[in-house]
C-alpha cells in the first residue's frame, strides 16, 4: 500500500498519460472559528493520452462524499482508498473530474494549518503544501510537473480577509471568488485567511506597479516593521528583474507573517507565507534584520526560480533552493543600498558551516540528490540542497563570469517560463552563453558528493622567500554508509596574501586567482615573494572546501585572528577552526582560547553570535568530560565580562546578555540573572524586555531556582502564543523527573500539542546540563521512535526523531543502543536516515572529546 506516498516511476508514469488544464476549487471555512472539518470541492480538467487508461488523484481527507468522472458518480466507498482515489477507464482527450470532500484543519503546519490567537481568540488560517499538502485541502494531482491553472473560491466568516494567489477580490455575502492564477504547481497555491492586519504598497519599475501587501495578526501589527520590510522588497525587486531581464510574473506580491510556521517561509506564487517570529516584539541584533531580509530576498528569487520555471521532479529540488540561496545573498551583497553588503561574510560563517556539517554525515548526497520518492525529499531539505549547492553557483559564476552566468540565466527563464525543467536545461542555456563545456564540472559538482581539503604547501630559504608553492587537494573517505567514491575536484580559488601593517592590522596585499585540479597544483608567480605572516586559500570564499592554514600562518592567526582589517577573513578563519574542532584537528580547550583572545576584536555581530553558539557547543559535547565544567566556568565569567564591557545599548551588549543567560551556573550569576528579571539589578543600557525576561526565566528554570508559580506569573504577563511557548519551555526545564516525565508524556504518549508547542516542549525537555536525570530516556527513546514515525504527520513525526534523540548522552552505549534499534526495528528510508544522522553526531563528538583529552596529557 502506498499510505501517503509516491514514487518517482508512479509520477513519471501519470505525467506521461495526464496533462492538467484546470482547477476549479470551492472551500467552506465559514466553521473555521470552532475547527473540525471544512467543505471542499474540486473540479479538475485534464487530458488522457490513452484511451481506457488507469491513473489516480490524490487527496489526505477523513470523508469523501461524492466522485464524478466524466458525468459519471463513482462510489467513494470503491474508489477512495489509501490517500488515492482510483481513475479507471479514462478516456482519450478531455476529462473532468469532480471530488466533495470533508476535509480536516491541522495543527502541525501542514494543508490547512488553524490557530486560535490567544489574545483576541481569533482564528487564523494558512496552507503549507510544499512537498505534498495541497491534498489535505483539495483533490489534485500532486507532482510538480503537473501544472495547470486555479480558480479558488472561498466562504469566510464575517469580518475575515483571505488572500490567495491571485489579487484579492471584493467578497460578495462573505464569499470570495479569485481569478484563475497562471500555470503553477499544486505546491505552491496558497490559501490564507482570517482577521489579518495589513498595510500596503507597490513597487513601481519598468513601466509596471505591482502592488505589495504585508499581512500578520492584529495582536503583532503594533511590532511590525513595514516601512523596512518594504526597503528590502524594493531592493530585491530592481535588483532581480535587472539580473534575470524577465518581469515579475505575477499579478501581486503579498508577504504574510504567520503563527506556528515550521519553515523559515514558502514561496506560494505572490503569496509568501513566512514564520511570525521575524516580525520582533523586542529588541535584537542587526544579524537578525539580516536574517529576516535574506529569508524575504531568497522568497522573492522563487517568483522566477521554483514558481516561473519549476523542477520536473525534486531530485531536481537544488534547481529551487540553491538558486534561491545564491541570489538573495549576492542581492544582499551588491544591490544599491543595502545594509548588508558583508553578506557573504555571514554566509561563510553560517550557512556554509551548516553545508560543511551536513556532507560529512553517513546521509551526505549530491546536490542533484536521487529522489525515489516523497519520503526522501521530505527530509532533503538540508544543507546540501540549500547551501552546499549556493556555495557551488558561488564557484560557477568565478568559472563563468558573472555577466555570462545571469545571460544563461535569462535564456533559462525566458526558454521555459511557467514550465518544468531539468539540470540538463540549465546547464545548457549556460553553456551557450558561457562558451563553456560544463558536464564534467558538473559531473564533479554535482553529481557526486563529499568535501575536498585544500592546504597549502609552501618552502621558502633561510631570507623568508618563498622558493616553492603548491595547493594540496585532499579528497577524504565519504563518511560510513555514504553513496559513492571520494573525488578531487576542480576549485577556482583565490590566495590571499596578508601582513600586519605598522596599526596591528592584518591587510591583504596581494590576491591570485588559480584553478586548482588534481592532488597538486603548483603555484609558481608565488616563488621568488617575500613570505607575507598569511597565506589564505580560498580568499573571498570562491569555492566549496575545507580549508586549512600552514604552521606559520596558523601561529599569527591565533594571536591575530580579530585584527584581520575585513570581515570576510576573519569569518573563513574562525570557521576553519570551528571545522578543525568538530575534526578533533584543534582541542576544544584551545578553540575556547582562540576565541576568548579573538572575539574581543571581532565587530560583525552576526560572527559573534555564530561564536556564540558553537563555542557552547563545542563545550557542551566536545570536551573531554573532566575538564568540560572548567571550560564552561571560564566561557560564563568571559561572557559577563562583555556583558559589563559592551557599549550600553549596543547590539554586542544584548548578544552577550543572551550568551551570559544561555550558561549562567554559579549561585553568584544566577543571582544576577534573577536580579534582572526582578528588577533589582540592572546593567547600563541593557533593556530586559519580554525576549530576554524568558531567556533569563528559562535558564532559572533548568537550574531550579524558578518554580511552576514564577513560570506562570511571567506567562500572566505575556498572554501571547510567544508567551505560551516560552513557558513551555521553562516548564519542560525544569530539572526534576516529574518535569521530565510530564513533557515526554505531552510529546510522546499525547498527540495534541501543535507543532510550535510541541518544538517549544522538546527544545526545554533537552538540558545539556541534566545528562543523568535525562539517561533513562535513552531506553525510552527507542522504544517510541518508530510509532512515532509510524503514527504522526511528517513534520510532527520529525521533530520527536530528531529533537529527542539522546544526543547528550555522549558514549559508546548510545552508539550501541542505536546500531541495535537500527538493526532490529526495520525503520523507513526516511527515519533511518535522521537517526543515523544523529548517531554520526555523537561518534563525532565521542572522538572531538578524546582529542581534548590528548591535549591535555600533552601539557
Amino acid at each position: 500500500m502506498p499510505g501517503t506516498n509516491l514514487t518517482r516511476e508512479e509520477a513519471q508514469r501519470r505525467a506521461r498519460l495526464l496533462t492538467v488544464d484546470s482547477y476549479e476549487i470551492e472551500l467552506d471555512l465559514s466553521g473555521a472559528q470552532e475547527g473540525g472539518t471544512f467543505r471542499s470541492v474540486t473540479t479538475v480538467r485534464f487530458e488522457v493520452a490513452e484511451a481506457g487508461a488507469d491513473s489516480f488523484a490524490d487527496l489526505v481527507a477523513p470523508t469523501v462524499h461524492q466522485v464524478v468522472l466524466n458525468g459519471y458518480e463513482l462510489d467513494p466507498a470503491e474508489v477512495f482508498a489509501d490517500s488515492r482515489i482510483a481513475l479507471t477507464g479514462l478516456r482519450a482527450g478531455r476529462n473532468e473530474l469532480r471530488v466533495v470532500a470533508d476535509c480536516a484543519y491541522t495543527n502541525t503546519g501542514e494543508g490547512l494549518h488553524r490557530f486560535v490567537d490567544p489574545v483576541d481568540q481569533q482564528a487564523y488560517l494558512y496552507t503549507q503544501f510544499e512537498v505534498p499538502d495541497a491534498r489535505r485541502v483539495f483533490a489534485n494531482f500532486e507532482q510538480p510537473d503537473l501544472k495547470a491553472t486555479f480558480q479558488f473560491t472561498v466562504t469566510a466568516p464575517e469580518g475575515w480577509t483571505v488572500i490567495s494567489n491571485s489579487p484579492t477580490p471584493e467578497p460578495k455575502d462573505n464569499v470570495w471568488r479569485f481569478e484563475p492564477t497562471p500555470r503553477v504547481s499544486t505546491y505552491i497555491t496558497a490559501l490564507i485567511a482570517g482577521p489579518y492586519h495589513s498595510v500596503h504598497s507597490s513597487w513601481e519599475g519598468e513601466g509596471r506597479s505591482v502592488p505589495l501587501g504585508i499581512y500578520c495578526r492584529p495582536s503583532l501589527a503594533e511590532f511590525l516593521d513595514s516601512d523596512a520590510i518594504f526597503e528590502v522588497t524594493r531592493q530585491g525587486f530592481d535588483w532581480f528583474q535587472q539580473k534575470f531581464d524577465y518581469a515579475y510574473p505575477f499579478a501581486k506580491y503579498d508577504q504574510l507573517f504567520v503563527p506556528e510556521f515550521n519553515a523559515g517561509a514558502m514561496e506560494n506564487a505572490g503569496a509568501v507565507t513566512i514564520r511570525d517570529q521575524y516580525v520582533f516584539r523586542s529588541k535584537v541584533t542587526d544579524a537578525a534584520y539580516e536574517v529576516r531580509a535574506e529569508t524575504i530576498l531568497h522568497e522573492l528569487a522563487h517568483m522566477w526560480f521554483g514558481d516561473l520555471v519549476t523542477m520536473e521532479w525534486w531530485n531536481d529540488l537544488w534547481l529551487n533552493e540553491s538558486f534561491a540561496t545564491y541570489t538573495s545573498i549576492a542581492c544582499q551583497a551588491s544591490a544599491p543600498g543595502s545594509r548588508w553588503p558583508h553578506a557573504w561574510t555571514t554566509f561563510a560563517n553560517s550557512m556554509k558551516t551548516w553545508a560543511y556539517r551536513q556532507d560529512q554525515l553517513p546521509s551526505t548526497h549530491p546536490i542533484m540528490a536521487e529522489i525515489r520518492d516523497l519520503d526522501d525529499v521530505l527530509v532533503n531539505f538540508d544543507g546540501i540542497t540549500y547551501a552546499k549547492g549556493a556555495s557551488v553557483l558561488k564557484q560557477l559564476v568565478a568559472y563563468v563570469g558573472e555577466e555570462e552566468f545571469f545571460k544563461g540565466v535569462q535564456a533559462y527563464f525566458k526558454r521555459h517560463a511557467y514550465g518544468n525543467t531539468r539540470l540538463s536545461d540549465l546547464l545548457g542555456a549556460l553553456e551557450e552563453t558561457s562558451g563553456r563545456d560544463l558536464k564534467t564540472w558538473s559531473k564533479a559538482w554535482l553529481e557526486t558528493a563529499g568535501i575536498n581539503v585544500l592546504r597549502p604547501r609552501i618552502e621558502t630559504d633561510a631570507t623568508g622567500t618563498i622558493t616553492s608553492f603548491a595547493v594540496h587537494q585532499e579528497a577524504p573517505a565519504l563518511p560510513p554508509g555514504a553513496k559513492g567514491e571520494p573525488l578531487l575536484r576542480p576549485h577556482r580559488v583565490a590566495i590571499g596574501l596578508y601582513d600586519l601593517d605598522n596599526t596591528g592590522k592584518l591587510v591583504r596585499t596581494d590576491r591570485l586567482e588559480v584553478d586548482v585540479d588534481g592532488e597538486l597544483t603548483p603555484v609558481s608567480a608565488l616563488a621568488g615573494r617575500k613570505r607575507p605572516a598569511v597565506i589564505l586559500l580560498n580568499d573571498d570564499d570562491l569555492s566549496y572546501a575545507k580549508v586549512r592554514l600552514d604552521a606559520d600562518s596558523l601561529a599569527v592567526v591565533t594571536e591575530h585572528l580579530g585584527d584581520f582589517e575585513a570581515s570576510l577573513p576573519r569569518a573563513l578563519c574562525w570557521a576553519s577552526a570551528w571545522d578543525m574542532t568538530r575534526d578533533g584537528e584543534l582541542a576544544t580547550r584551545d578553540y575556547l582560547s582562540l576565541v576568548l583572545s579573538g572575539i574581543p576584536k571581532e565587530s560583525d555581530i552576526g560572527v559573534v553570535q555564530s561564536l556564540h553558539r558553537q563555542v557552547k557547543v563545542a563545550l557542551d559535547l566536545y570536551a573531554a568530560p573532566d575538564w568540560r565544567e572548567t571550560g564552561l566556568a571560564r566561557w560564563t565569567e568571559a561572557t559577563l565580562d562583555h556583558l559589563r564591557a559592551a557599549a550600553p545599548g549596543s547590539d554586542h551588549q544584548l548578544a552577550w546578555a543572551r550568551a551570559f543567560a544561555d550558561t549562567a551556573r554559579t549561585d553568584e550569576q544566577l543571582d544576577l540573572l534573577a536580579g534582572l528579571l526582578a528588577g533589582t539589578e540592572t546593567i547600563e543600557g541593557l533593556a530586559v524586555d519580554t525576549e530576554l525576561r524568558w531567556a533569563l526565566l528559562e535558564r532559572l528554570a533548568a537550574t531550579g531556582r524558578a518554580d511552576e508559580e514564577a513560570i506562570a506569573a511571567e506567562l500572566e504577563r505575556d498572554r501571547t502564543s510567544a508567551g505560551e511557548r516560552h513557558a513551555a519551555t521553562a516548564r519542560a526545564a525544569r530539572p526534576t523527573p516529574e518535569a521530565k516525565a510530564e513533557a515526554w508524556a505531552s510529546v510522546v504518549e499525547d498527540d495534541k500539542l501543535p507543532n510550535a508547542v510541541q518544538e517549544a516542549v522538546i527544545r526545554g525537555f533537552v538540558q545539556t546540563d541534566q545528562r543523568e536525570l535525562l539517561a533513562p530516556y535513552t531506553e525510552k527513546y527507542f522504544a517510541a521512535v518508530k510509532g512515532a514515525w509510524d503514527t504522526r504527520s511528517h513534520e510532527m513525526a520529525q521533530q520527536i526523531a530528531i529533537g529527542l534523540y539522546p544526543n547528550v548522552q555522549v558514549s559508546q552505549e548510545t552508539l550501541d543502543a542505536t546500531d541495535a534499534w537500527l538493526a532490529s526495528a526495520d525503520p523507513s528510508a526516511a527515519l533511518r536516515r535522521l537517526v543515523t544522522e544523529s548517531r554520526a553526531g555523537v561518534e563525532r563528538a565521542l572522538k572531538a572529546q578524546a582529542a581534548d583529552a590528548r591535549a591535555a596529557g600533552g601539557r
